[in-house]
């Protein structure tokens, strides 16, 4: 990932930034506008691998079958593993928040 210099302050160029400008959009369309323009098609793709194995880890599904379901690489399913467990917390959060709107 690069790093690049920036004032502390300046929020548009922070995670925490980029996070507000996410929480103001008020539509799934607009946040998938907004992605589609941000990123490019691979790293959208790996965000979407990585969010598609997220609920069969919390579920406790092996890794191995994890990948024969989704195709995804099973070190990606590690590293998602990993971070649900010992991660920010965000995973979890977006688990939560998934689960009032069922």
């Amino acid at each position: 990932m690069k790093r690049r210099p920036h004032e502390a302050n300046d929020v548009a160029v922070s995670a925490s930034g980029l996070a507000a400008v996410l929480a103001r959009l008020d539509t799934p369309g607009a946040v998938a506008a907004f992605l589609e323009d941000l990123c490019t098609p691979a790293e959208l793709e790996a965000m979407v691998d990585r969010w598609r194995v997220v609920p069969l880890v919390a579920q406790g599904v092996p890794y191995r079958e994890i990948h024969e379901r989704t195709q995804v690489s099973v070190t990606t399913v590690g590293r998602v593993a990993r971070t649900l467990e010992r991660g920010a917390g965000g995973y979890a959060a977006a688990l939560q928040a998934v689960a009032q709107d069922e």
